[in-house]
């Protein structure tokens, strides 16, 4: 992300610089992959805790669309726009909602949640329980988490829910769900509302 605008410069002229979100999709999977085998995903939680990530992610899209207030926000919406001479490149789109619904919560979660939330809590974090995580971790965690975006209220609001979702499943399965079903859902009303300014 940081070398992103620079790799732009680098490849306009023979590559649409929008396929460089796919490269970075790609890189984040196989970095995920190759390092999956020491990842803590927690204790399998029961089959009830995932329709409270399904609910939970649905109620963030919803904060997500309606937080989008001149002071709730920071900065200015940099739009990804889908078009290409003149209507919706399927390619672009498809890559777009494949990152953002399967890459990205994947590995925002085991850096927000698995890593720096429970980092907070004590340095050795690989020893704490989701379960045992402090609330004053769930809550700077869920600050630092809304500097990341330009709907700052709303990620905050987001990290609080995701966090806690974590916190009394004790599986990184179950938030990396809600997260999912979150960007899937705001992918689809983006698609269908054309407000390229949420993506």
């Amino acid at each position: 992300m940081i070398v992103e605008p620079w790799l732009a410069a680098m490849v306009d002229g023979f590559m649409d610089p929008r396929w460089l979100y796919g490269v970075r999709s790609l890189a984040a999977l196989a970095a995920v992959a190759v390092f999956a085998r020491g990842y803590d995903w927690g204790d399998r939680a029961e089959l009830g805790w995932y329709v409270v990530a399904v609910t939970g992610g649905v109620g963030v899209f919803g904060l997500w669309i309606l937080l989008d207030l001149p002071y709730l926000t920071v900065g200015e919406a940099d739009p990804w726009d889908p078009m290409v001479a003149g209507s919706i490149s399927v390619p672009l789109v498809a890559m777009r909602l494949l990152g953002s619904a399967l890459v990205v919560p994947v590995v925002e979660e085991l850096f927000w949640r698995s890593f720096l939330m429970r980092w907070l809590h004590h340095p050795r974090f690989v020893d704490v329980p989701p379960g045992k995580v402090s609330h004053r971790a769930l809550v700077i965690s869920s600050l630092v988490f809304a500097t990341e975006h330009r709907l700052w209220f709303a990620g905050l609001l987001a990290g609080l829910v995701y966090g806690e979702i974590y916190r009394r499943s004790g599986d990184l399965r179950v938030v990396i769900l809600a997260h999912a079903v979150t960007n899937a859902a705001l992918g689809v009303w983006v698609l269908g509302t054309g407000a390229w300014g949420f993506w």
